[in-house]
């Protein structure tokens, strides 16, 4: 079983989001995974805020999307499949 940093929105402002981790800050340019229904929400952080949070931009629709929803680091930044 591998420990994944996971944290919290606090903030959302269109494709904006600024999320809460407390247990580390997630690095520049690495993605973050949004469990949302049936689909998950990726997102790339962009600026570290201060106080354990960050902020993201998202490369989805933000529909649906909550304060308190749990955001999940994958400790990597946003990979694309070729060849």
């Amino acid at each position: 079983m591998t420990y994944k940093n996971t944290g919290r929105i606090v903030q959302i402002i269109g494709a904006v989001l600024d999320l809460r981790f407390e247990s580390g800050l997630p690095a520049l340019y690495n993605a973050i995974e949004i469990p949302n229904g049936e689909e998950i929400v990726v997102l790339e952080v962009m600026q570290h805020l201060g106080d354990n949070t960050v902020r993201c931009i998202s490369m989805h629709p933000t529909d649906g999307l909550k304060r308190g929803m749990e955001a999940i680091d994958t400790g990597s930044p946003i990979t694309v499949p070729v060849g």
